[in-house]
């Protein structure tokens, strides 16, 4: 058995995408959510699914996870976030396949000459995998949050000449997934130009406000599916593997 956890996961694309995978395969596997309401209930799962092999992690605990685990691999320890983990023997070890799913599916977009600077939108432990992904591919980033921290933006900041500077801006945050489609982030869109790339790690719906807004500026525009099936992809190879 395999699944996910996180909160909450109504709109889960993994269940479907992975059950579809191993009947097209002909495994005897499953694949479930684990909606937990809070991270503590997390050692509660593993007693009342014994048969559990696998698991993704999903908003909002890909970092609170990070106490349960024995132990974490080089890129997970690196971004100090986790999105899968592998179980086997008793033993639960931490991996992050974000960072393969955005870098696989960012590289065809970007264009050398405008996409050196990037703004990640968000702090949690997706936008942690991502600026690690960024700083594999030599672009300079900053954080943007509600409040403003030492050397990273505040939505407040973000004026003409900063967002012009930053042409690719990639929104880790919740904001505009089903239901609640008519939220987005805080940004002057009007400052974008058709040089800038939009990135949206939200896939339901396919195209948010976010990229909405991005469009009407001329900018090219991505969403999160193609960087879920990657990811996906790469945590069913991790659960493959006979290592821990």
């Amino acid at each position: 058995m395999y699944g996910i956890i996180g909160k909450p996961l109504i709109h889960s694309f993994s269940p479907k995408y992975f059950n579809d995978l191993f009947g097209q395969l002909r495994l005897n596997e499953k694949y479930l959510a684990f909606p937990l309401q809070k991270i503590s209930e997390f050692p509660n799962l593993l007693i009342e699914q014994p048969d559990l092999k696998g698991l993704n992690v999903t908003i909002p605990y890909k970092e609170t996870i990070m106490p349960f685990l024995d132990e974490l691999d080089e890129i997970a320890q690196a971004v100090n976030a986790v999105n899968c983990i592998k179980i086997k023997n008793g033993k639960l070890k931490g991996f992050n396949t974000d960072t393969i799913g955005f870098s696989i599916t960012l590289k065809p977009l970007l264009k050398i000459q405008h996409h050196k600077n990037a703004l990640i939108l968000g702090t949690g432990g997706a936008s942690k995998a991502i600026a690690f992904a960024l700083k594999q591919m030599n672009i300079h980033y900053k954080f943007v949050s509600r409040t403003k921290k030492e050397n990273n933006f505040s939505y407040a900041d973000l004026s003409r000449e900063v967002i012009q500077q930053h042409t690719l801006i990639i929104n880790t945050t919740p904001l505009g997934t089903s239901p609640q489609t008519d939220l987005f982030p805080e940004i002057p869109y009007q400052f974008l130009t058709k040089e800038h790339l939009l990135y949206d790690l939200v896939y339901n719906p396919e195209q948010t406000k976010f990229l909405e807004k991005a469009i009407t500026q001329g900018a090219t525009i991505k969403n999160g599916h193609e960087m879920l099936i990657a990811q996906a992809d790469a945590s069913w190879e991790i659960w493959k593997k006979d290592e821990l």
